[in-house]
C-alpha cells in the first residue's frame, strides 16, 4: 500500500472519530432539535468516511468513487458544524474539511 493511501485512511478515521464524537456530545445538548440536521450529517459522514477507508485498503476498484461521495458529505457536515458555536461542532467542522480536502488531493494524484 503507497503511503498517500495509509495517510488517507487514517484522515478518513480521524474524520469518521471526530464526527461521532461532534453526535454524541449534540445528543447531550439541551436543545437537541438546534442539531439535527448536525447529527444527521454527523452520521452520514462517519458511515462513509469508514466505508471509503475500507474500500481503499481494499484497493477497491470503487474507492475513487466513494472518495468522491466521501468529499461532498464532508464539505456539507463541515459547513452545517460551522453553523454551530460549540467545541465538538468546531473540532468536526474542521476535520471534515480537512478530510475533503485530502479526498481531493488523492483524487488528483490517481
Amino acid at each position: 500500500m503507497h503511503k498517500k493511501d495509509l495517510e488517507t485512511i487514517r484522515q478518513l478515521n480521524d474524520c469518521a472519530n471526530e464526527c461521532n464524537q461532534c453526535f454524541s456530545k449534540a445528543l447531550d445538548e439541551v436543545d437537541v432539535s438546534m442539531f439535527a440536521r448536525c447529527i444527521e450529517l454527523d452520521r452520514e459522514c462517519a458511515d462513509i468516511c469508514q466505508l471509503t477507508a475500507s474500500f481503499l485498503a481494499r484497493d477497491s476498484e470503487h474507492a475513487h468513487e466513494l472518495m468522491q461521495l466521501c468529499a461532498k458529505i464532508c464539505d456539507e457536515c463541515a459547513d452545517e458544524c460551522a453553523k454551530h458555536q460549540d467545541d465538538h461542532c468546531k473540532r468536526c467542522a474542521e476535520a471534515c474539511r480537512a478530510c475533503a480536502d485530502t479526498c481531493i488531493g488523492h483524487l488528483a494524484v490517481h
